[in-house]
């Protein structure tokens, strides 16, 4: 017989489960977005579920499956279609990194509970990255890999910049937090997630991510620009890669926009447009300097890149066989 804590289990697991069924290849009963995987390739079929968690002004998809746009384009349906286990994470487009983390990991105990698997591949771009190093930093059992793409564990200094003048960022701050960031979550699906422009600004900031990983510290991140990170601590393994080109798309409207930015915060100084390549390094970086801007690292906008630009879509596929191969 059940106790209730059984019973409530189970009840979640099936609640989860028939929304996976009745969302197909769209959304999980948890906000999870997800495609189903090609049970036939192999490729990219990983032995444990990759959780793929966007950045700052990040979502799932704004819209519908028939009219809309996936923050990382293009990405989940292709993992899917070569063997991949892979789901979306849906978290506030503009929070701290522990609120965003905390949401997370709600996410990855759904995940484990839909899978039966164990541990979880996550992979962050931007702020992602840092908010999966949150949970592995919480529940490093639930991890076997966390990877960041461009991501901002030792902050992005157009964030310094913004927090610095009082005038720019109460600006910016009222339009994200009333006018934009509402859009997009009630665009999502999900108006309910919390919003805070200035702590997000705060927690990418090289001052708040200094904070973070002092409280939350780990041999992964180098502790200079010159020294590699661990790849490996207890069963866990790290990657990383990232852009240097700020724009490389002219007709990219809002690639080229951020872009803009990039000279006032970092000169002449290597970066994808919001954050230089020390800043992303985690465990290995396969690579640092890809003609790749901050956008281009998740294939929006809709794709367009640089004419020579490696093919975003292939970078995540070609990583979920290298976690395979490595056993994860």
């Amino acid at each position: 017989m059940y106790t209730s804590n059984k019973k409530s289990k189970f009840a979640k697991i099936a609640s989860l489960a028939l929304g996976l069924t009745f969302a197909g290849s769209a959304y999980s009963a948890a906000g999870l977005q997800t495609a189903a995987a090609n049970q036939y390739a192999t490729y990219a079929k990983t032995k444990n579920p990759i959780v793929l968690v966007p950045g700052m002004f990040g979502f799932t998809r704004l819209g519908t499956s028939g009219f809309g746009m996936d923050y990382f384009y293009q990405v989940l349906p292709d993992l899917a279609r070569n063997g991949a286990t892979a789901f979306t994470a849906q978290v506030s487009p503009l929070e701290s990194t522990a609120v965003r983390g905390e949401q997370l990991l709600t996410q990855v105990e759904d995940v484990l509970a839909i899978t039966g698997k164990t541990k979880v591949n996550l992979i962050g771009h931007s702020h992602g990255g840092p908010t999966a190093l949150y949970v592995e930093r919480v529940k490093p059992q639930y991890v076997a890999s966390l990877t960041g793409v461009a991501g901002t564990f030792k902050g992005s200094k157009v964030a310094d910049d913004l927090l610095s003048t009082s005038a720019s960022s109460t600006l910016v701050s009222f339009f994200a937090d009333n006018i934009l960031a509402p859009v997009m979550t009630w665009a999502e699906g999900n108006p309910s997630l919390p919003i805070s422009m200035e702590r997000s600004l705060k927690s990418i900031s090289v001052a708040g991510s200094t904070q973070f990983n002092a409280q939350y510290p780990t041999a992964a991140i180098p502790s200079n620009c010159t020294s590699n990170g661990a790849t490996s601590i207890n069963g866990t393994y790290y990657y990383s890669w990232s852009g240097a080109s700020p724009t490389t798309n002219i007709f990219d409207v809002l690639d080229t926009g951020i872009g803009m930015l990039a000279p006032i915060s970092y000169g002449h100084r290597n970066n994808d447009g919001l954050v230089v390549p020390c800043s992303t390094h985690l465990g290995k970086v396969i690579r640092d300097n890809y003609d790749m801007t901050h956008l281009d690292e998740i294939n929006l906008m809709f794709g367009m890149r640089g004419l020579f630009s490696p093919d975003p879509v292939a970078l995540y596929r070609q990583h979920a066989n290298r976690l395979k191969l490595q056993g994860l």
